[in-house]
């Protein structure tokens, strides 16, 4: 369905659960029905209200005289030789954004992108070159995992064992849920965008994927990244409980954080911290600091030292991340000396650290470099 065909009708993709049944009382409609439409969307991966046969035909036309069911295909994809597989959606308005799928010995972990471009202007990040365009619809959202669920679906082949390496995700060795080499097993919002710049359609998005009638992902397997908005941190907490958090450090003093991360002038580092040690955690679960090693920037022993100190007393893991050079960027990925000094430092020390492998890094690999290798390919066209 195109986007003039669908007018002021309602995308129920943009409903948990809980909004599509008042959408439905709204009709008139039973309860149990929002349940019966609910699971054809997310579990028959129905297009259509023509396809829901348990559905009385006056319902089926009334539905289509109201609303649609939005889908998204993507408009290009590209194939690293470690398996991972990126793609560009095109939204309705012309806007793009990324997913990335990483395979890990039939535990594919999904990146997604929360919004179009980003506010937060990190240094680093290719994505915040763009600026934010808008934030994602929670159909936007839910739409780019029904989307690779499809693709693998039709590629059943793509479905390789790499390694057993989980840094890319925050992967819970407790959760029974079983492994599926043709399922996506995990979610995160590390995608492009600020999920917690978001929340009006990140947390419905997350309601749907962790809903029983819906994606049926365990909360356990859903992890959100953030670069560190400290209200909607709290309110993420008190309306999501039990998904995995990892929030995004990468320095260790509020000057050197500032530099490369603007937000830090709102909440700098103890506010922050602050902020994750109120954070509610469930049974053992862990918050996830994320440390992009920069050379010259923030990889040096005292760093480390530093890193130490600032989440002491903090259930936490760090996961070490080695800068990803992209064209433009003034910054440096670290030695591998730096790296495997920082690791030991920690490790030794009894942290729980993890140093990210570099994945894709013959593809597009950096989010937002594969949407900027096409505008660079229309901006050539067009001169």
């Amino acid at each position: 369905m195109s986007f003039s065909d669908v007018g002021e009708k309602t995308d129920l993709k943009n409903l948990p659960l809980e909004g599509l049944e008042n959408y439905l009382r709204g009709m008139g409609k039973e309860r149990f029905r929002a349940m019966q439409i609910f699971k054809w969307i997310y579990q028959k991966s129905a297009e259509s209200f023509d396809e829901m046969t348990n559905l009385s035909k006056e319902l089926r036309a009334g539905l289509a005289d109201m609303a649609y069911i939005s889908t998204l295909e993507p408009s290009a994809i590209e194939v690293g030789s470690d398996g991972v597989r990126k793609y560009l959606f095109t939204l309705a308005d012309g806007n793009g954004v990324e997913a990335v799928l990483i395979p890990i010995e039939g535990r594919n972990t999904l990146c997604i992108s929360a919004q179009a471009g980003c506010a937060m202007g990190c240094a680093f990040c290719l994505t915040g070159t763009f600026g934010l365009t808008r934030n994602l619809k929670t159909s936007e959202i839910v739409n780019q995992i029904l989307a690779v669920k499809r693709d693998l679906k039709r590629n059943p082949a793509l479905q390789v064992e790499i390694s057993a390496d989980t840094s890319c995700c925050d992967i819970d060795e407790d959760d029974p849920s079983p492994a599926s080499p043709e399922s996506i097993r995990n979610i995160v919002f590390m995608g492009m965008g600020e999920p917690l710049n978001n929340l009006d359609n990140v947390i419905p998005a997350i309601k749907i994927m962790i809903d029983g009638n819906g994606l049926q992902f365990s909360n356990r397997r859903v992890t959100l990244s953030t670069c560190g908005l400290v209200p909607e941190m709290r309110r993420l907490g008190e309306e999501t409980p039990n998904i995995n958090l990892a929030v995004s450090l990468n320095a260790t003093t509020d000057e050197q954080r500032e530099k490369i991360m603007p937000v830090n002038r709102r909440y700098p580092l103890k506010m922050l911290l602050d902020a994750c040690r109120e954070f509610p955690l469930p049974g053992r679960r862990k918050i996830t600091f994320e440390y992009v090693l920069i050379r010259g920037m923030n990889d040096t022993l005292q760093d480390a030292k530093r890193l130490l100190l600032l989440t002491s007393g903090i259930p936490c893991k760090i996961n070490l991340i080695p800068f990803n050079e992209h064209e433009g960027s003034d910054f440096w990925a670290p030695s591998q000396e730096s790296i495997d000094a920082f690791h030991r430092y920690l490790i030794d020390r009894n942290v729980t650290v993890i140093t990210r492998d570099s994945r894709g890094g013959d593809i597009s690999a950096a989010c937002g470099q594969l949407k900027g290798k096409l505008l660079n390919h229309l901006e050539k066209d067009a001169g």
